[in-house]
């Protein structure tokens, strides 16, 4: 059940839109006088390896006037230059932190730019497990690979880091040349450390390859959440190594990635765009080797039903899927500027590449005379001023994409990172409420109503209509951290350019069924002009009602009613054929109405009198009729200036749920404007229980010229 209004109400939240700066390089003056300096910093940095066309050697002491850069047939201005080269580099020690020194790890993390000469002439090599993609005898072929380049190939210059893929990422040995610590890392891949079970495979899940084979249901939306898990790995590593200009190689041991068509085609992008601005070259090893695809298939496949085992359709589909599995991991290769090594079961030539490829190279930077947003493929040419040598270097890459340039599942990508992102989006100011009504003895309704003010939304004019779209993303997870419930939707927005659009708020309602605890809620809005990004989240505890002595749900606060005829609703805000529209900010106008609703549940029965005729056997305690009071008070300055008259109910209304309900309409003409503590007095006269709950809320002046946005009134019961 969701719900989209436009309100005239909490015009005083004075929240702007932002200023945009479009132009580069130059000041822009704002309203107060202030001057904003923008410079574009993006380059695009690419690794050239040059060597002599007859003997394959390195040519070096070029410089940067040799070089040439086509972006697209249009030349490029080289904006930096470096060589890099490993012979010159000596052994490098780590150092603890009793020296006083920076390590390689702190230098990664935190203070290489105090020294960056440290990482000068070395090789930067991760080594990345996806244990989740790989059976037993793959991660041991690819963990003997390892010890075998640790043991007898590793050189002074590489710097090794160990990251594995299970059931989550994990940095097991940081950037070092340390070699027992390395193959004291890699020893618990396989198990060979004897500190556990081999591959977790008794007492522990932990390494244990996944065979999406092994489910008899269609495993196609396992497989695509699987790769993307994959991919964002892949982007995640990237992240942490693009503060660092040299040249980074990835080795990355996997057993096949499957891509399901364009629901991972914007991860494998992401992956790609981000490997390349970390200046990260991808070499993939499928850890399978060379394989032997059987007819009937092997010993993991359950039997093969009709004639495909004879007719030749069987193998098809195993190559087919086999070669699948392969076009992902040679795409995160060839995009990046890497190779990928597939059906050997020797991985040395990987190891010998990635040193082949980072002995000595140089590094050129250039701004990109292109400054469209438009993700679009940027295709490189470099040349060098010597026609006897023969240069390696990446083919391309993809421009950075604006919004209005971003494909849906691009756009659908973003949402979700932002979701599971630690930081808040603020472009778009958004603020949330979570309420709470008792729907069944063990189980609550809780509406959540979203705020954006109008002055966020750059509408477009469309005739006599002001027209745009919010995407809207919301999730709630339990105590445990699982989502318990979920909301994607699109709301379209078309108001009258009368209804003064700046000054409106649109206000979203939607709600979730859960049982009593503690949970976590996070919206992200999106409007779809711009692209700008908003956030919420907050934490809400949904009590057991059955521990207090006066079970009182939340109180409602609103200023609007809106029709809703929807039959069987289950949202608890709908009473009578109106939906009571939560007022957010709590602020109101003189001219306006301030409705109250809340519910109190199982009241207390007053023994010994008579049961009411209208209401045979209400409630959910034995003895006679109910006796709940009422009323609400305001309080100035902890002053009380007016109060409802005091309301006695002695029925449950609303039997099916056992809950007296009350609903009050206060016009706001009799008070002044001003700040105000509104007090719900209520009290369950059978047992002497009873609850005062406190709001605040601010009455503002009425509105010179106000359009009527009230819904019909009904008297307080």
């Amino acid at each position: 059940m969701r719900r989209l209004v436009a309100a005239l109400t909490v015009v005083g939240l004075g929240l702007g839109n932002p200023m945009g700066i479009a132009a580069q390089n130059a000041p822009q003056q704002n309203s107060q006088g202030q001057y904003t300096m923008t410079v574009n910093a993006n380059i695009v940095l690419t690794n050239v390896v040059v060597r002599d066309k007859k003997t394959g050697e390195l040519v070096k002491g070029l410089k940067a006037s040799d070089f040439h850069i086509v972006e697209d047939k249009k030349a490029q201005t080289i904006a930096s230059f470096d060589y890099q080269n490993v012979d010159q580099a000596a052994v490098l020690a780590e150092k603890t932190t009793a020296t006083g020194k920076a390590s390689i790890a702190d230098l990664l993390e935190n203070n290489f730019a105090a020294s960056p000469k440290q990482l000068h002439d070395h090789r930067l090599i991760v080594m990345f497990f996806d244990l989740s993609s790989m059976q037993d005898e793959d991660i041991d072929r690819a963990v003997d690979a390892a010890n075998d380049y640790v043991n007898k190939k590793m050189e002074p210059a590489d710097l090794v880091a160990l990251v594995s893929m299970s059931t989550g990422l994990t940095m097991d040995q940081d950037f070092t040349n340390d070699k027992a610590a390395l193959l004291k890392g890699l020893a618990k891949y396989n198990g060979s450390d004897e500190t556990g079970f081999a591959n977790g495979g008794t007492g522990s899940t932990d390494g244990t390859s996944d065979d999406t084979t092994a489910f008899a249901a269609d495993d196609t939306e396992y497989n695509s959440l699987n790769t993307d898990r994959e991919l964002l790995a892949i982007r995640a590593i990237s992240k942490s190594l693009e503060r660092v200009d040299q040249r980074k190689s990835m080795l990355y041991f996997s057993g096949g990635l499957t891509r399901n068509g364009i629901e991972n085609q914007a991860s494998l992008r992401a992956a790609t765009n981000e490997a390349a601005k970390a200046n990260l070259a991808i070499y993939s090893v499928d850890t399978r080797g060379l394989q032997a695809l059987p007819p009937v298939g092997d010993a993991s496949k359950g039997s093969l039903r009709g004639n495909s085992a004879y007719s030749g359709a069987a193998v098809t589909a195993q190559f087919s899927a086999n070669y699948g599995s392969q076009e992902t991991l040679s795409t995160l290769s060839a995009d990046t500027g890497g190779k990928a090594f597939f059906d050997s079961n020797d991985f040395g030539p990987a190891f010998q590449q990635v040193q082949h490829d980072t002995e000595a190279y140089y590094i050129l930077g250039f701004h990109s005379t292109n400054q469209a947003h438009d993700g679009t493929f940027r295709h490189l040419t470099i040349t060098v001023n010597r026609k006897d040598v023969k240069i390696d270097f990446r083919p391309g890459y993809f421009a950075p994409a604006d919004f209005q340039h971003q494909k849906t599942e691009d756009r659908e990508l973003a949402l979700t990172e932002q979701m599971r992102s630690d930081l808040p989006a603020t472009d778009v100011a958004v603020y949330l409420q979570a309420l709470y009504f008792r729907q069944s003895e063990n189980l609550f309704y809780v509406p959540v109503s979203l705020l954006v003010p109008g002055s966020q939304i750059p509408f477009e004019k469309n005739g006599e209509r002001d027209k745009a779209s919010l995407d809207i993303l919301g999730q709630v997870r339990n105590g445990q951290g699982i989502a318990v419930g979920n909301v994607r939707d699109t709301v379209k927005l078309a108001l009258d350019q009368s209804q003064q659009v700046q000054r409106k708020n649109i206000q979203y309602s939607t709600g979730f069924s859960l049982a009593p605890g503690k949970y976590h809620l996070k919206f992200v809005v999106r409007e779809n002009q711009t692209g700008n990004l908003g956030s919420f989240e907050t934490d809400i505890n949904v009590p057991d009602l059955k521990k207090v002595p006066l079970k009182l749900s939340s109180v409602v606060l609103a200023s609007q009613r809106t029709p809703n005829t929807v039959k069987n609703s289950k949202n608890l805000l709908v009473r009578d054929g109106l939906e009571w529209v939560p007022n957010v900010a709590h602020v109101f106008r003189q001219d306006q109405h301030l409705y109250f609703l809340y519910e109190v549940y199982d009241p207390s029965r007053q023994k010994g009198a008579a049961e009411p005729a209208a209401s045979p056997g209400l409630g959910r305690r034995e003895g006679g009729p109910v006796h709940v009071l009422t009323s609400i008070e305001f309080l100035s300055g902890g002053t009380k200036v007016y109060e409802t008259p005091l309301v006695t109910a002695n029925i449950v209304n609303t039997p099916d749920r056992g809950a007296v309900a009350f609903q009050f309409d206060v016009p706001l003409a009799q008070l002044k404007a001003g700040t105000y503590i509104c007090q719900v007095n209520v009290i369950d006269d059978a047992d002497g229980s009873f609850s005062f709950p406190r709001i605040a809320l601010r009455v503002t002046p009425a509105a010179v010229t106000a359009t009527p946005v009230d819904a019909p009134k009904t008297p307080a019961q």
